[in-house]
């Protein structure tokens, strides 16, 4: 989807519509990219469309109802009780918000200065879902290990990203670079963790960025299920086979052969005194 800069009131009605056309389409959970509810480039407009998602909130409220009928995944810029500001993304299901994951990792390289105007998070749990166990990460925590495997060692069995990914690198096989990046990285972590990993990601143009869209889903034999047009709104759907976690792991019990006291033993090595 491609929302718009700091206009919530527009984001929030272009939701209700695309609830509404994947209801008609027999979508069970859908999911929408990183800071879906106000656009990406926020800067000092971050703290003008901070949201608390609850009944509470006018925004949250419309979109806690539509979740009687459908699981939701939005993003948002969610503000705590001490006026701290987070990128966070909202699992929501029967009316409840289920569970909130506030970006952990802030990237402030090349053309993004996030942690300039919001606050990191500091926690990355897995939640029970009517599907199963889920796990949820935004854009800059996919990128580094730790988090998708803590994130496994949890029970979470569907590792959802959302993203506001530009376009970015050298373009090869019709491809910008940084798609070619993120593809490889979402297949390669269905792979090592035998898990569903379902990415979507922002189209669209705002403030001299383009954002790229093309949206996947991977099974945990790290085969592409989905595949989302680039540049392009889209509902893009797969249909996920659950029953295939407990066929690829009884074929490759990564996970059951996984040495968590070992890497725990040796990470507090690493930590104390380094030898």
């Amino acid at each position: 989807m491609t929302p718009k800069l700091g206009d919530v009131e527009a984001n929030l009605d272009l939701h209700l519509k695309m609830i509404e056309e994947a209801s008609e389409n027999g979508v069970e959970l859908l999911i929408f990219p990183e800071l879906s509810l106000t656009g990406y480039r926020l800067r000092d407009l971050a703290f003008s469309v901070a949201l608390k998602p609850s009944y509470k909130d006018q925004v949250f409220a419309k979109l806690l109802d539509a979740s009687r009928d459908m699981d939701i995944v939005v993003g948002f810029v969610e503000a705590d009780k001490r006026q701290k500001f987070y990128i966070a993304a909202a699992y929501l299901s029967g009316g409840e918000v289920v569970h909130v994951h506030r970006k952990v990792y802030l990237p402030t390289y090349g053309m993004f200065d996030e942690g300039r105007y919001f606050a990191w998070g500091d926690a990355v749990r897995a939640f029970d879902t009517r599907f199963g166990r889920v796990g949820i990460l935004i854009c800059e925590d996919f990128w580094h290990v730790s988090t998708p495997y803590l994130l496994w060692l949890d029970g979470a069995d569907m590792l959802i990203l959302t993203s506001a990914s530009p376009g970015r690198g050298v373009a090869t096989e019709q491809k910008i670079g940084s798609a070619q990046w993120v593809e490889h990285i979402n297949q390669a972590y269905a792979s090592m963790f035998t898990n569903f990993v379902i990415h979507t990601n922002r189209t669209g143009f705002e403030d001299g960025v383009t954002f790229w869209g093309g949206s996947t889903v991977y099974d945990p034999e790290g085969y592409k299920l989905a595949q989302g047009p680039y540049y392009e709104e889209a509902l893009i759907t797969a249909k996920l086979d659950l029953n295939q976690l407990r066929r690829t792991r009884i074929r490759l019990p990564l996970l059951r052969d996984e040495r968590v006291r070992l890497t725990t033993r040796e990470l507090e090595r690493i930590l104390g005194n380094g030898d």
